[in-house]
């Protein structure tokens, strides 16, 4: 089957029955045809899905914002794909690993939530650890993020990964170059051991760049409610801008894998960077839509006979804002 056959059939949304879950030795296995449909080449530079050229501003699309009501518009389009899209996982045991990485202020936070908020969260889950604890900093360095995997019929979205490792452990000097080589080294085998798996694995690197990290850097110092997004860990990578480039890309010509490659979101337009990754996320998915036909609700039973409590036995949050 050829590339524009299957984007094309990537995108069927026509309704079909409800199929039962499979068991762990017949999960679906990503096809050959799959996994060369995410090898991020013309593809991903042509493919009319890819794109919003023809409902961009005009200018120039490198400086100007997304008009509000395009990006609103389009938000609420793809959130709808994206219900029908989990609905489809759920109904077949799909598994799916999404991975956010990026630069600090790169935009990241801001996608995941575009992405996973309009989704049922107990099939669809956000994983953002912490720094590993003194047991996990003895056990294999993947340990702690493999506990995190999705079963069959979830999706899981991690907000960093164990790409923390070739990016700022290297950078910051948290780890030795020995356990970075070996890193990129087990990276490619651990990742292919999870697509032959079944698991269908997205990653994707926010780029932004240094002019527009330095605006949204200096929002956040301006904003009290917002400081907590800058950390002393963010001000001192901004002096390793240099060493962060190399580090990165030194990470993709280790690990950008056929079996799963790095998608690049231009990140310095938000709205741009949202609808896109949702967009693409949503293309590499051969979902189909499974949303269960609406009910007609009976009327309710009737209850019998009871007498409720006393209102003055209860306790009641106060409302400060009276009804006019």
């Amino acid at each position: 089957m050829s590339k524009k056959t299957m984007a094309k059939k990537d995108q069927h949304k026509h309704p079909s029955r409800h199929q039962p879950h499979q068991d762990d030795d017949q999960r679906i296995k990503l096809s050959e045809t799959m996994i060369a449909g995410l090898d991020g080449s013309e593809q991903e530079l042509h493919h009319s899905s890819e794109r919003l050229d023809d409902r961009l501003e005009t200018g120039s699309r490198q400086r100007k914002r997304l008009k509000k009501k395009i990006y609103e518009s389009e938000l609420e389009r793809l959130q709808s794909d994206l219900v029908k899209m989990q609905y489809w996982v759920k109904a077949t045991g799909f598994r799916i690993i999404v991975v956010f990485e990026g630069r600090d202020a790169a935009g990241k936070g801001g996608t995941i939530k575009r992405l996973t908020e309009p989704m049922n969260p107990r099939g669809c889950r956000v994983v953002a650890l912490g720094t590993p604890s003194d047991q996990q900093k003895t056990q294999w360095y993947f340990q702690r993020y493999v506990e995190h995997f999705p079963s069959a019929g979830e999706i899981v979205v991690f907000d960093r990964s164990w790409y923390n490792r070739a990016g700022v452990e290297r950078v910051m000097g948290f780890c030795s170059e020995e356990q970075v080589e070996q890193f990129l080294d087990d990276c490619p085998r651990f990742e292919q051991m999870l697509v032959n798996s079944g698991i269908l694995l997205l990653k994707y690197w926010f780029s932004v760049s240094d002019t527009e990290q330095e605006v949204r850097f200096q929002s956040r110092i301006d904003d009290p409610t917002r400081r907590w997004k800058l950390s002393p860990m963010d001000l001192e990578a901004r002096n390793r801008w240099v060493e962060f480039s190399k580090a990165k890309d030194a990470m993709f010509a280790h690990t950008n894998i056929p079996e799963a490659p790095w998608f690049t979101v231009e990140a310095d337009d938000k709205r741009r960077a949202r609808l896109n990754c949702l967009r693409h996320v949503l293309s590499k998915v051969p979902w189909k839509d499974m949303t269960p036909a609406a009910i007609t609700l009976p009327d309710r039973p009737q209850q019998g006979a009871y007498t409720r409590p006393p209102m003055n036995e209860q306790f009641f949050v106060p409302n400060a804002y009276p009804y006019d």
